[in-house]
């Protein structure tokens, strides 16, 4: 096979060195080092895609999107092969970030995903171009990590499009994330999590916020008699369009060899006795996920994500439809 009138063949020992020792240097984080060695291996084998598809990878670690299209749209003009190539889901990243959505929308399809949605109008020479972003693409929930360098925390979310999931648990304030938010994340996924109906859902590594959200979170400490007086706030939260979450049961504290493997998530009930759970018994919050499995604490830390405006008269509602067996105190804004 020819491509641009120069048969393919191996990549050079050269080319195999520099690129070898590039992804060591990414390894370590010194992606300018790294740039030199995939630039010099791109000069030495510009008609190989996986050159340029090391090149846009590089980038896409550094949050450079204009760069990373450029060398991925290089590398997938090389390719040999129609659908499928991982080179073409980097672009449709780069693309996404950039709200590039007619070449997200080429992009997700040549991958061989199907992308309904989006405003088109007509072209010269037939057919249409499609200028919003993808629509409908119902690729249902999916958990994100984020803060995948930092302070990791996996939550929960829906999956917009192949490239972006918002935010729906309400993360711990140490994420610097907020509910409703949607971010970036890659295409590979770190891990699952299962749920008791046999369901598996990936976990994605966040790469960047896409869209901030302007819902602030608050913690709150609950007297909730019951497990039925605590659904009642959370039930609130949501017909009001907004959220609120039990973190005293919703957050456990697992060793990274844990959080990206298969993981069973926690749905609330039984004995919360995991053995890959890290956090320590009879604390409520992030410290207090496991329980004897018998005995309900009425004392709760929930984070609630309502605007100031709303979110002191959710409260108060919520314990003037049960007045002895709700209360709250210690409120405080956290991100």
């Amino acid at each position: 096979m020819r491509i641009f009138g120069k048969g393919r063949h191996r990549p050079s020992a050269s080319w195999r060195q520099a690129t070898d020792r590039a992804f060591t240097l990414i390894g370590d984080g010194r992606y300018e080092d790294a740039g030199e060695l995939l630039t010099r291996a791109a000069d030495l084998e510009p008609w190989l895609s996986e050159s340029w598809f090391n090149l846009a990878l590089l980038h896409k670690f550094r949050h450079d999107w204009e760069q990373a299209r450029a060398a991925g749209l290089r590398a997938v003009a090389l390719l040999d092969r129609e659908t499928g190539a991982p080179d073409w889901w980097n672009v449709g990243i780069a693309a996404t970030a950039l709200q590039d959505w007619p070449l997200a929308h080429r992009a997700w399809q040549a991958y061989g995903l199907r992308v309904p949605g989006g405003a088109s109008w007509p072209k010269a020479g037939g057919g249409d171009i499609v200028s919003g972003e993808p629509l409908g693409m119902e690729l249902g929930s999916a958990a994100v990590r984020l803060s995948p360098e930092g302070e990791a925390e996996v939550v929960w979310g829906r999956r917009l499009d192949p490239a972006r999931i918002e935010v729906l648990s309400i993360p711990l304030p140490s994420s610097g994330r907020r509910w409703g938010e949607v971010v970036l994340h890659d295409g590979v996924p770190h891990g699952e999590r299962t749920t008791t109906a046999g369901h598996a859902y990936p976990v994605f590594d966040e790469i960047e916020l896409w869209a901030p959200s302007p819902v602030p979170t608050w913690v709150v400490l609950l007297e909730a008699a019951t497990e039925a007086d605590r659904d009642a706030l959370e039930q609130l939260a949501a017909d009001a369009g907004f959220a609120a979450e039990d973190w005293s049961s919703s957050v456990r504290l697992l060793c990274r060899m844990c959080s990206e493997s298969r993981m069973p998530s926690d749905e609330g009930d039984g004995e919360h006795l995991d053995p890959h759970d890290h956090s320590e018994p009879g604390h409520p919050g992030p410290l207090g996920h496991r329980t004897d499995g018998q005995l309900w604490v009425p004392e709760r830390e929930c984070g609630v994500a309502a605007p100031a405006s709303l979110v002191r008269g959710l409260l108060d509602g919520w314990v003037a439809d049960s007045p002895n067996s709700r209360d709250w105190r210690d409120l405080e804004e956290v991100c």
